[in-house]
């Protein structure tokens, strides 16, 4: 371990050289070029992202500095730039949607493309964390700009209701967070993940204190990914925000999520497993019952989809759970977490389309938010709907697309564990899920549109779609290179 080495956080170092400058030119940028500030967004995404592949090439699989406090890993670089690529296509998609809704106008700037990218910041450092600090900045770093982004329509009630929500939960969820950190400091007198696993292991702690301060962090976590019973704020806020915020919310700040399940469950908390693991399976049941159900019942498809990633959560989080058998053995099980870690990636992935979708068809400043303003796409602009319906048919679980093998990986991942009854009930809700996307397949395709306009879309966003829904199909063709790429980077960062 180097201490101050800066070479495993280049591409921290570029984003945070980025920004400055950035915010200096967006300042001098007239509106009729404010298309400049997103394209230096993605140039600066571009290069973290050759940054990224930089080190996961030439620097091995894992680098240690800060004193402990930052880990350049294996599965540090591979979500790194699954990030790079879901931040690039969510500002893809936003282009469009964020400049006909005066989102980069007068006082505003380019402030959704520097919020978005302060929040890719704090994503990196919540990926790279080695201690709890590190974990909590980075995780303030992430969200602190989402809140601001939420509320940034100031005279619209609905995202103001949705952004207080959205603070005030977010800051109940952090505040759980670290007042389990503190109990667990109080009794291990370290906050890095490898000194508290130590620590444990050497059963020179207070069992009790440690049991509740895993309570409040598995609590704390929960909040952070959306799952039941912390859920309350999810579908306010993807309903309320502008949409374009609501996939930045969406998107890649759930590759960090699974990331700090990883850090801190599978590493820092791996001895307590037998602790954490019934609250894990609990959360697992009511995020996949109450989405899956509620979902249903949603006439508004940007709330169907929070209920929707309620339930996915509750999924990622079986092949989490699966991750450490339940018996006093301890074995690790690095393909259950390598299967919660594609879940999330090919999750992330149908989002990016499905949301995509909605800003490309939400035009003139009309939102396309209701079921009903999906009927008869198909007619309107075919390659629309075939992405949607791709992304659908994934979410749902149909094979050959990608969100099947997804399912299968965590669902055998609970079944190696001894958890066959848990898979059944997965798979139960699985079924009871496809019906509202299936739903919205039928709208597309089989009811006649109440506006027979055709729908264009920018090349460029028209471009990602198209790539966006290729993946989802070749991922799901050819599953075995993306699985085994997750597999083997959770077991070169366990070595």
């Amino acid at each position: 371990m180097d201490a101050m080495n800066l070479i495993p956080a280049i591409p921290e170092l570029i984003l945070t050289a980025s920004l400055p400058i950035l915010m200096l030119l967006d300042l001098s940028v007239p509106q009729r070029h404010r298309d400049i500030t997103f394209w230096l967004s993605l140039l600066i995404i571009a290069a973290c992202a050759a940054g990224s592949a930089w080190l996961a090439g030439c620097c091995g699989s894992r680098a240690v500095t800060f004193y402990g406090a930052f880990i350049a890993d294996a599965v540090a670089h591979v979500l790194k730039l699954c990030t790079y690529a879901a931040m690039f296509l969510t500002l893809v998609y936003a282009r469009r949607y964020v400049n006909e809704r005066n989102l980069t106008t007068a006082y505003l700037g380019g402030a959704f493309y520097l919020l978005a990218l302060f929040s890719l910041l704090g994503q990196m450092t919540v990926i790279s964390a080695g201690d709890f600090l590190t974990l909590y900045l980075g995780i303030e770093l992430m969200t602190f700009p989402l809140y601001t982004l939420a509320a940034l329509k100031r005279e619209d009630g609905n995202a103001v209701e949705a952004a207080t929500k959205y603070f005030i939960l977010g800051a109940l969820g952090t505040g759980l967070m670290l007042y389990g950190i503190s109990m667990v400091y109080g009794v291990t007198g370290s906050f890095r993940f490898a000194g508290i696993a130590s620590a444990i292991s050497g059963q020179s702690t207070n069992g009790l204190v440690m049991v509740f301060g895993v309570v409040f962090i598995v609590c704390g976590i929960a909040f952070k990914l959306g799952a039941v019973p912390f859920h309350m704020w999810l579908p306010d806020v993807f309903e309320g925000v502008p949409t374009a915020v609501t996939l930045l919310v969406a998107g890649a700040p759930k590759l960090a999520g699974f990331a700090v399940c990883l850090r801190i469950l599978g590493q820092g908390l791996l001895p307590m497993a037998l602790d954490w693991q019934p609250m894990l399976i609990v959360v697992s049941i009511l995020s996949m019952a109450l989405g899956n159900l509620a979902a249903i019942m949603q006439k508004n498809i940007k709330r169907m989809l929070a209920y929707s990633t309620i339930s996915h959560m509750g999924y990622m989080l079986i092949g989490m759970l699966s991750g450490v058998r339940m018996t006093g053995e301890g074995g690790v099980s690095y393909t259950a977490y390598g299967a919660s870690m594609y879940y999330t990636v090919v999750y992330i992935l149908a989002s990016l389309g499905a949301f995509g979708v909605i800003m490309a068809l939400s035009q003139n400043g009309k939102e396309a938010e209701k079921l009903d303003d999906y009927k008869g796409l198909h007619r309107r602009n075919p390659w629309m709907a075939l992405t949607m319906m791709v992304c659908m048919f994934s979410f749902a679980g149909v094979p050959p697309l990608v969100g099947f093998y997804g399912k299968v990986a965590v669902f055998q991942a609970a079944i190696d564990a001894g958890l066959t009854w848990l898979a059944v009930i997965g798979i139960l809700f699985a079924v009871v899920g496809g019906f509202f996307y299936l739903r919205v397949v039928k709208f597309m395709y089989l009811d006649a549109p109440a506006d027979g306009s055709r729908v264009t879309v920018p090349k460029d966003t028209g471009i990602a779609l198209l790539v966006n829904g290729a993946l989802i199909i070749l991922f799901g063709v050819l599953p075995g290179p993306l699985m085994d790429w997750c597999i083997e980077t959770v077991c070169l960062s366990f070595i």
